[in-house]
This record gives C-alpha cells, sequence and structure tokens, in this order.
C-alpha cells in the first residue's frame, strides 16, 4: 500500500506542481469524440469541407470553365456585399444577438452619400462620411436599447429595420440616382466596383476590402482583450461581468461597429450596381444570416470564427453559380441552401452538446 496519501495530489497542485493537474487523462474517446472536439474549437472546419467538395462537385458535374480563375473570382464578385454584411451580421450573433436592420442599414447609409452629395451638393468626401456616421449612429441607437434598456435583440432589431426602411424611402423620395450622374460627378462612390486583373483573374476594389475586413475581424476576435470580451459576453454574459468585462460598452460598441461595416456594405454596393436605389439589397439581412448560419457561428453566441461566415456566403455563390451553369431551376437553389442551413444548426447543436 502506497504511504502517499489520496489528497497530495491536491495538495500538491495547491502548492503550485501544475503538472500534476495537466496530466488528467482525456475522456474523449474514439473517432468521433475527436471528431467534435476538432470541430469544437476549429468552427470554421465545416464549412471550408462543405466549400472544398462543392467546389469539386460543381467543377466535375460542369467541367474544367468552372476552376478557370474567372469564374472563382466572379462568385467572389457576386459575393462581396453579402460577404461584408455577414461580416458585421457575425459580430452581432457572437453575442448571442441578431440583427434584423443590417440591410436598411446598408442602403440608407447609401442614400445618404448620393443625397447629400446630389442634392446638397456637398464634396463626396463629407457626404461619404455623413454615411458612414449615420450607419454609426443606427448601429448606437441598437446597441444602447439593448444593452441599457434590457430589450431584446430580435424586437429592436426588427423595430429598428421597420425604421430606417421608411426613412429611406421618405428621405429619397423613392428616386434613384443613375449610374452614369454618379460616374459624371462623384466617381469616389463608384470605388468599390473598380475592377484590376490580376493574372487570369478580375477582382474588384470591393472584393480585397471585404477580405482585408474580414482578415482583420479574424485577428481582432483571437488577438485583443476586445475580441475575447465579444467571446465570452456571448457565452455567459453573467459570468463575463462577474470577470471584469464591460458588457454594456462590448455590445454597444459591437453594434456601433455592425452600423459602420454595413455603410461601408452600402457604398461598395453603389460601386456593384453602379446606381444608388432606395429599393436596393432589401433581402441582404435574410442572406447574412444565411451565411451566418452556414458558416458555422453559433446562434447562440460565443462560438464561432469570422472566417466561417466569409465561407458561408462563398458557398452559397458556389450553390448560385453553379446551378446556373447546369441550367437548374433557380428554386433549387433556395431548396438546398435551406438545406444547408437546417444541416449546420443540427451540426451546431451537436457540437455543442459533446462540448458540455
Amino acid at each position: 500500500m502506497s504511504d502517499t496519501p489520496p489528497s497530495a495530489g491536491y495538495e500538491a497542485a495547491a502548492t503550485g506542481h501544475q503538472e500534476t493537474v495537466a496530466e488528467f487523462e482525456d475522456t474523449r474517446k474514439g473517432l468521433i469524440g475527436k471528431l467534435q472536439h476538432m470541430l469544437h474549437i476549429n468552427p470554421a472546419l465545416v464549412p471550408l469541407i462543405v466549400l472544398v467538395t462543392s467546389i469539386v462537385v460543381f467543377g466535375l458535374l460542369i467541367g474544367g470553365r468552372f476552376f478557370s480563375p474567372f469564374a472563382m473570382t466572379l462568385i467572389l464578385q457576386q459575393v462581396q456585399i453579402v460577404g461584408i454584411v455577414a461580416a458585421a451580421q457575425s459580430l452581432v450573433i457572437l453575442t448571442a444577438g441578431i440583427d434584423l436592420s443590417v440591410g436598411a442599414i446598408m442602403v440608407l447609409s447609401s442614400v445618404v452619400m448620393g443625397q447629400f452629395t446630389f442634392r446638397y451638393g456637398l464634396p463626396v468626401e463629407v457626404s461619404i462620411a455623413c454615411g458612414l456616421t449615420v450607419g454609426a449612429l443606427c448601429g448606437a441607437i441598437n446597441g444602447w436599447l439593448i444593452a441599457y434598456m434590457k430589450l431584446p435583440p430580435f424586437i429592436v432589431t426588427l423595430g429598428m429595420w421597420q425604421i430606417v426602411l421608411a426613412s429611406n424611402f421618405l428621405y429619397s423620395a423613392n428616386q434613384t440616382i443613375r449610374s452614369q450622374d454618379i460616374e459624371a460627378q462623384a466617381p469616389l462612390l463608384q470605388i468599390f466596383g473598380t475592377k484590376f486583373q490580376v493574372g487570369g483573374a478580375t477582382l474588384t476594389v470591393g472584393v480585397i476590402f471585404l477580405l482585408i475586413l474580414v482578415f482583420v475581424l479574424a485577428y481582432a476576435l483571437k488577438q485583443t482583450a476586445w475580441g475575447r470580451h465579444v467571446y465570452a459576453v456571448g457565452d455567459d454574459p453573467e459570468a463575463a461581468e462577474l470577470s471584469g468585462v464591460n458588457v454594456k460598452g462590448t455590445l454597444v460598441s459591437v453594434y456601433v461597429l455592425s452600423g459602420i461595416i454595413c455603410a461601408f456594405a452600402g457604398w461598395a454596393m453603389v460601386g456593384r450596381i453602379g446606381s444608388i436605389s432606395p429599393t436596393s439589397g432589401q433581402l441582404a439581412n435574410i442572406e447574412s444570416i444565411t451565411a451566418v448560419v452556414i458558416g458555422g457561428i453559433s446562434l447562440f453566441g460565443g462560438r464561432g470564427s469570422i472566417l466561417g461566415s466569409l465561407f458561408g456566403a462563398l458557398i452559397v455563390g458556389v450553390f448560385t453559380l453553379g446551378l446556373r451553369l447546369l441550367g437548374a431551376d433557380a428554386q433549387w437553389t433556395f431548396l438546398l441552401i435551406g438545406l444547408l442551413i437546417i444541416a449546420a444548426v443540427a451540426v451546431d447543436q451537436w457540437i455543442r452538446k459533446v462540448a458540455a
């Protein structure tokens, strides 16, 4: 019989011998358990696998032209607006919230940029700054109502969506600013649509902005105290507050940043479609949530990767272009995307149950 009492291990740990704590046996058994753990710590892995698989499948069905640089960059061009808005939506959903007003904020910001330039004759740089400010202000109102008034994010952003949408039509008088006028008098508004060649690929400034935005946000979420606070608030706000996290300030900052990103999306949308219309981008809120959910970010908050939302947007783009090239009915795209959404939520639940 050993002379060492059972409590010796605990005493060693209490006196600073950390190796005792580090030697606990891993209880995850078998291939399934290891897979679940890997997906838990790498939430962007599932959408990445789906993206690569879908590219390969459509490439085999369509032929080599689907793998061409032109086709791949065309997908990026088509999803750039949704990708930018999805980045904003991702920040909100990571805090266990949701923002139904992202599309309306995007459109209103673009309308403000156009109206301030053409109705009031302000320099285009000032008009753009005003549009970005409007986006930040809408986000700040959302954040204040949610953080300080304790109102549910769904209700607040649903109301903001209606208010901003109505304001958008009333302010613009439902008038569209034509592409020719913008190109002649304020080409800076269309800068995100500027195209350039890289080898055989055609890229736009909007695509480059999307990629930079995603990688900057990914770095901020993983490597900064603010990013860790965002995850902590989404995982358990009460525990985060007890740990010294400024929960209210973090929530407000997330919604303000989301509003600014949506305003940039509005600016990018002008470059994408050429004109400024109060009726454009009406489905951006649903499309952004779709990209985020397919991208593996948990609707319960506190888990996911901003890269996943980019992969989610690209998956939608691949399915849309692939089915179009195959000559399939557009409804098949909605059917498959709907199945992917349900599957993504089911996988998230599966991973969360194991992680718990």
